[in-house]
């Protein structure tokens, strides 16, 4: 009782100090757009509209399945239409997540082992980051580390039936006790069905539901392979129990069945288009987002989970050079393993990534770090100096970039792990960055986070204390962790749209029309924050771009001639783009008759000029 009493108190510690880090000025910034103000909008659209139908300024929308909307859209109905409201899933689902890496941890590990466990995925730079933002990673990634928790936390009942069936065409132990066999069958043991299987399952749907599919299979396929390799595939039931796989089913496709049912289109679009001919680069609805090079995709990978990629891999090796598959007792971190190596090598072959396609490995990564280093114990010295090494030169690095303008930095940084800059260099034209005034000290902040923690490190060296050395690094990555919030703080304000909206509330009249230029994404919460529904010109290459053959948005998608034409009108509408001047269709109107009323983050309102006096006789 006491031991698991200790567990309990590991768990709950590691969640309240990952609640302490995370949850505070939660509703400060506003929506980061693109990026956020879209989810934000399609959960603003639910409150009035269909449940079962996502809809984006009033379009049909089937980019993602429903759970952060529905989430969304009752906090929005508790606690008003806020930010702070709009990111309590995404909040919700990062505690989840780090509680179930700690559980999971605490089961393999104990309660030291799991509590590191949990910190070190709190702790990675990019699971922070989207444990404040309004997108469903931190919900999907939640429910696959709750899916892995439940699946490994209790592998006794395979074990047992392991025992049972005995060596390969070896002879049968007799049944003991709390066993039972049926006539034709190996004996499975009673405990197959235990509660925590059927947790993991009924948590692998909802990762489905969280955002895609590959969330409920994935994790499944890597499980089998650990038990194949040990040739302890068989029963089935002895880690998929019926009831669990009934709920797996019910929860993760349930909502598909009846969208595709509702909308015959939206089951194409989902597994065809979406996933099939995204991999071969051969969508017939692209939106505008820019993949990822292999080499980019393992830096931003690599560096969103620093340092405890590297303890991950060394755990990886090890189970490796002993051939732990062959090891019933190792399944659940071959599992791990293979579910870790496998998610980060899909995505660096595979065409298209981009750089929040790692996360799902985040927890993984965590637990076989936490391994590594309890596995270091004997021999600590190796491991501590190579993060000695690591935060050195981090920390120079840091140093070096605070020490000048800010310009290669920042190009290097969001060049890589930013979805909207790398479109933005696409077209030609640079990204809203944050002032390099407001990094600066941050960077500054990182600098001596990590130079101070190399130097506690190189003590840890010299006192041979793996366990010194594993809290140190926990304790760097920690306070590093305000300045991932900060940082996201300040970019959502560079590039938010919430001081256009203003001025469009306060130009436009009852019954102005207002046209948005390109993708919706780019300026997704325009109507949230000034209440007017935009026309979207030259944006069927967007999230909305098969919405787009609906006959009923056919009046929201308008072309150039008829954009055009509404110029030439006795009451022409206002035109908001995020295009340049010389991108923008703005260039092919006729000469002086645009006039630019306002200019802010990266965005640009115009008018049209009145008519010039006829001259005086």
């Amino acid at each position: 009782m006491g031991r698991l009493r200790g567990a309990g108190v590991a768990v709950l510690l590691v969640v309240a100090l990952a609640a302490a880090l995370l949850a505070p000025g939660l509703g400060r910034a506003p929506f980061d757009d693109p990026g956020e103000g879209q989810h934000a909008e399609i959960a603003r659209e639910m409150l009035g509209g269909s449940w079962l139908t996502l809809r984006l300024n009033g379009v049909r929308y089937f980019d993602k399945p429903p759970l952060l909307y529905w989430l969304t859209a009752i906090s929005f109905s508790l606690f008003g239409l806020t930010e702070g409201a709009a990111r309590l899933a995404p909040l919700l689902g990062a505690l989840l997540a780090v509680g179930a890496t700690a559980v999971l941890g605490v089961r393999l590990l104990g309660p030291t082992g799991g509590a590191l466990a949990g910190l070190a995925l709190l702790s990675c730079a990019l699971f922070a980051a989207f444990a404040r933002y309004v997108r469903p990673e931190s919900l999907f990634v939640a429910a696959i580390a709750w899916g892995f928790a439940g699946l490994l936390a209790d592998t006794r009942p395979l074990l047992q039936t392991l025992q049972l069936r005995g060596p390969r065409n070896g002879p049968r132990t007799p049944p003991t006790a709390g066993t039972r066999s049926r006539p034709g069958s190996d004996l499975v043991p009673v405990a197959a069905g235990g509660a925590w299987a059927v947790l993991g399952c009924a948590a692998l749907g909802v990762a489905a539901l969280a955002k895609d599919l590959l969330g409920l299979i994935g994790p499944l396929v890597a499980i089998a392979i650990a038990a194949g390799l040990a040739g302890r595939l068989r029963p089935v039931r002895a880690w998929l129990p019926p009831l669990g796989l009934v709920l797996l089913l019910v929860i993760g496709f349930g909502w598909y069945a009846v969208a595709a049912v509702t909308e015959p289109a939206f089951l194409w679009y989902t597994v065809v288009d979406n996933h099939l001919l995204n991999v071969a680069r051969m969508r017939q609805f692209p939106d505008e987002d820019v993949p990822l090079s292999a080499i980019e995709f393992l830096t931003a990978a690599g560096f969103g989970a620093f340092p405890w990629i590297l303890a991950a891999a060394v755990a990886v090796g090890a189970l490796v050079r002993g051939r732990a598959w062959r090891d019933p007792a190792e399944l659940p971190w071959v599992a791990l393993a293979v579910w870790a190596v496998g998610v980060l090598a899909l995505f660096t072959v595979s065409p298209f990534k981009l750089p929040h396609y790692g996360l799902p490995a985040y927890p993984a990564l965590a637990l076989l770090a936490a391994r590594a280093w309890r596995d270091a114990a004997p021999r600590p010295r190796g491991l501590i100096a190579v993060h000695v090494v690591l935060f050195t030169l981090a920390g120079a690095g840091c140093a070096w970039a605070a020490a000048g303008d800010g310009r290669a930095f920042t190009e290097a940084v969001f060049g890589v792990s930013d979805v909207y800059s790398r479109k933005e260099a696409a077209w030609g034209q640079a990204s809203p960055y944050p002032a390099w005034s407001s990094l600066q000290p941050l960077v500054t902040w990182a600098a001596v986070v990590l130079l101070a923690g190399a130097a506690v490190l190189a003590a840890a060296t010299a006192r041979r204390s793996a366990r010194v050395g594993a809290w140190t690094v926990a304790a760097v990555m920690l306070l590093l962790a305000p300045v991932v919030a900060i940082g996201l703080a300040v970019t959502s304000s560079a590039r938010a749209v919430t001081v256009m909206a203003a001025e469009i509330r306060a130009r436009l009249a009852p019954g102005d029309l207002l046209v948005l230029e390109g993708p919706i994404e780019n300026a997704g919460a325009v109507e949230f924050y000034s209440g007017y529904r935009p026309v979207l010109l030259d944006a069927a290459r967007s999230v909305l771009g098969i919405g787009s053959t609906f006959v009923d948005a056919a009046e929201t998608f308008w072309s150039a001639p008829r954009f055009a034409e509404a110029w030439a009108s006795a009451r022409p509408p206002y035109l908001l783009t995020t295009r340049e001047p010389g991108r923008s269709i703005v260039a092919s109107l006729p000469p002086e008759s645009a006039r630019l009323l306002f200019a802010h983050n990266g965005r640009w309102l115009y008018g049209r000029a009145p008519a010039a006096a006829p001259a005086a006789r």
